[in-house]
C-alpha cells in the first residue's frame, strides 16, 4: 500500500529543517542536546534540567545520557563558534536525548509551544529515517549499477579485441558457394 505524505506548512516544513540540523549522532544514536531542546521550548538550559532531574525516572539511558568529556569535545570541535553554549561555556556536560526521550519530554513540559515543538521535532526524526532509507535505497541501486557496468566494459573490451583482430588479419579470398546450372552461365 502507498504511504500517503501529509500536507505539512511551509512554516512546519522549515522548522523541520532547522531540527533536523539540530540533530547529532552520538553513540551511533541520533539525539538533541538539552541545550537546543531548552532553546526550542523557551526556556533556559538549566530549567530545562531541573525538569528532567525532578522526573529522572521517565528518561532511561536509552531515552536520555550524558556525553562524555571526549564526546562533548567531539561536538565542540563540529560547532563554528568556539564556546560551547552561551556566555562562554557550561558547568556540566550537555544530555542527547534520543527520539524516545524528546516523546517523553511531552509528559513533563505541558505549554501549547511544548506540545508544537514535539510535533517537529518528531517530523524531523521522521523525515531523518525516511532520508536514511532513501540514501540506503540509493546505495544498494548504485552497487547494482556498478555491477553491471563492470560486465559492460567486459563485453565493451571483447568487441574491441575482437574488431582489433579482424583489422590485422588480412582478408581470404572467398570461395563461391552455391549451384551452378547449365542453362544458365554465372554471371560474374
Amino acid at each position: 500500500m502507498a504511504s500517503k505524505q501529509l500536507s505539512i506548512p511551509a512554516q512546519a516544513t522549515a522548522a523541520v529543517e532547522m531540527i533536523t540540523r539540530r540533530i547529532y549522532v552520538v553513540r551511533g544514536k541520533k539525539v538533541m542536546l538539552d541545550r537546543d531542546l531548552a532553546e526550542l521550548y523557551d526556556v533556559s538550559t538549566k530549567a530545562f534540567n531541573q525538569a528532567i532531574k525532578r522526573n529522572r525516572t521517565r528518561f532511561p539511558a536509552d531515552f536520555m545520557f550524558q556525553l562524555s568529556a571526549q564526546e562533548s569535545a567531539n561536538l565542540r570541535s563540529q560547532f563554528v563558534t568556539s564556546s560551547f553554549g552561551s556566555h562562554g561555556g557550561r558547568r556540566y556536560r550537555p544530555h542527547g536525548f534520543t527520539q524516545e526521550g524528546v516523546a517523553m519530554l511531552s509528559s513533563i513540559l505541558k505549554s501549547q509551544r511544548a506540545v508544537q515543538v514535539n510535533i517537529a521535532v518528531m517530523r524531523a526524526f521522521v523525515s531523518l529515517r525516511e532520508m536514511a532509507v532513501s540514501y540506503a535505497n540509493l546505495a544498494r541501486k548504485l552497487g547494482a549499477l556498478e555491477r553491471r557496468c563492470d560486465t559492460h566494459d567486459h563485453h565493451i573490451k571483447l568487441v574491441f579485441e575482437t574488431l582489433k583482430r579482424l583489422i590485422r588479419e588480412p582478408a581470404r579470398p572467398r570461395h563461391r558457394v552455391g549451384f551452378v546450372s547449365q542453362d544458365h552461365p554465372v554471371i560474374s
